[in-house]
């Protein structure tokens, strides 16, 4: 199977109000297939003036959003959520398309988007305050109020196309937001066709407004005065100079950012086998290593260090690399080839610095694929923690192996980095399970399974992972203000 040819793509706009912008005055980024880097298509910059535009269509629709009757948003909601499942074929091929992704992760992030969009439809019509009277005593009557923020911007990194989209936009939608946003020109396909969907669905325009584009238009969508708040999906450089920018005008944010997250396996975990092959998956199934929350650090007791490392690099050995449309794909190309020399280097300057030992990997598979942006499912054995690979986001199929004898040992291996998104915990004693997951230092610990991203619950980082939640009800207050009201 090849990458999809030129012409089998829709040709990407940008979505202002009610226009649809082929050419922009951002000039244009040359789309190339991840797999085999064959240019695809064409996709429009937004500039600053595009920006402005979209920031106003979104200001102008903001009045009439936010007091739509709930069950109105809510039902627009439901539908845009059965529209992205009745298209679940299209959007993973396109996720495919547009990163690398295997179809299959592709097909799991359109159920997930789904979900995402029907459990915040179900907040519209239950957004409410409190009354704060005191009986018995004179004095005020008050209340507290929700307003959301008229117009939040929205600006995602390529890693997850369709998955962050949704993860961002379902919620500031259903608070009665309208929203900016500016995905990754790398990953346009997605987002194109959730913006036809959401017009299917009945949200009008200039509610969602989506503009691809480069640094430019991004500091003109954070430094905007229109825009109230921003959302951010990436690293945590650019978000330093996000934040750089939202301090001018005391702008709130939401910063969703990387990890370098650790699964602990203590002497009294579960068969090895289901350890490795959730370790496995996640370091090089789920996204090539490209993925947030995955933890890229085994932290292993002795006990079990060498048997869990042997399995491990027989599961991702029979891992079959290709094709990202082929069904038969486990595992496919990184972003491009600068990704591929930047993580590659990562681990030969480990090797040469004396802080890791290659067990498996490190090098491209060679063969068809030697001309491609792959790197071989890569496992690295006593590794020093202090090193720069233990201590930064590699972001991609590389996984670190740690070995330790006590528990305390254990926790301050996981600890020992500035990320805090998640950490994972393989035991089966339960006063362990609780005493280690209190002392983590992590936005989320997953124990005994692999990452648990699902609408209902709290996600977010801590530390230079960013700040702010995802999910649940406290994902939804993200995007309101409460004002209060007291009658004297």
């Amino acid at each position: 199977m090849i990458a999809a040819a030129p012409n089998e793509l829709p040709t990407p706009y940008l979505r202002i109000g009610s226009e649809r912008l082929y050419t922009a005055s951002g000039g244009t980024f040359r789309h190339a297939s991840p797999y085999d880097s064959t240019l695809q298509t064409d996709v429009p910059m937004a500039g600053p003036a595009e920006i402005q535009a979209a920031v106003a269509a979104a200001a102008g629709a903001a009045d009439d959003w936010r007091f739509w009757r709930p069950e109105a948003r809510r039902a627009a909601l439901h539908r845009l959520a059965s529209l992205i499942r009745e298209h679940r074929e299209e959007f993973g091929r396109l996720s495919a398309i547009d990163n690398g992704m295997p179809l299959a992760m592709g097909l799991g992030g359109v159920d997930l988007t789904a979900e995402w969009h029907d459990y915040y439809a179900g907040w519209c019509d239950k957004i409410d305050g409190q009354m704060l009277s005191s009986f018995g005593t004179r004095g005020s009557f008050s209340y507290t109020s929700p307003e959301p923020y008229a117009v939040v911007g929205v600006i995602l990194t390529w890693n997850g196309p369709l998955v962050s989209l949704g993860m961002s936009v379902a919620a500031p939608l259903a608070a009665g937001c309208t929203v900016v946003v500016k995905p990754s020109e790398m990953t346009p396909h997605s987002a194109r066709l959730y913006g036809e969907l959401a017009s299917q669905a009945g949200i009008p325009d200039g509610v969602l407004n989506i503009v691809s584009g480069g640094p430019d238009a991004g500091d003109a969508l954070v430094r905007h005065p229109l825009v109230e708040k921003i959302s951010f999906v990436g690293g945590p450089t650019t978000a330093q100079k996000i934040l750089v920018a939202c301090a001018e005008r005391f702008k709130p944010s939401l910063m969703e950012l990387g990890g370098k997250s650790a699964c602990l396996v203590f002497p009294d975990a579960d068969d090895i086998d289901s350890i490795a092959q959730r370790a496995a998956f996640a370091a090089f199934g789920k996204m090539s290593g490209q993925a947030c929350a995955i933890p890229t650090r085994l932290v292993v007791h002795e006990d079990l260090h060498d048997d869990v490392v042997k399995r491990v690099c027989e599961i991702a050995a029979g891992y079959t690399l290709g094709d990202p449309l082929d069904p038969a794909t486990r595992m496919g190309p990184v972003i491009h080839a600068g990704a591929q020399q930047r993580i590659l280097e990562s681990v030969d300057r480990a090797v040469q610095d004396g802080a890791g030992r290659v067990v498996l990997g490190g090098t491209n598979p060679g063969g068809d694929l030697a001309d491609k942006p792959f790197v071989r499912p890569t496992v690295l054995v006593d590794v020093d923690p202090q090193h720069d690979i233990a201590q930064t986001e590699v972001f991609g199929p590389v996984l670190l192996v740690f070995r330790f004898r006590e528990e305390d040992e254990a926790i301050a291996l996981a600890n020992g980095t500035d990320y805090g998104l998640a950490a994972y915990i393989e035991s089966r004693d339960v006063d362990r399970v609780h005493r280690v997951a209190e002392r983590l230092k992590a936005g989320g610990v997953y124990v005994n399974g692999a990452t648990t991203i699902v609408p209902h619950t709290p996600y977010g980082g801590l530390g230079i992972s960013g700040f702010g939640k995802q999910g649940a009800r406290t994902g939804l207050d993200e995007f309101l203000r409460y004002k209060t009201v007291s009658i004297l």
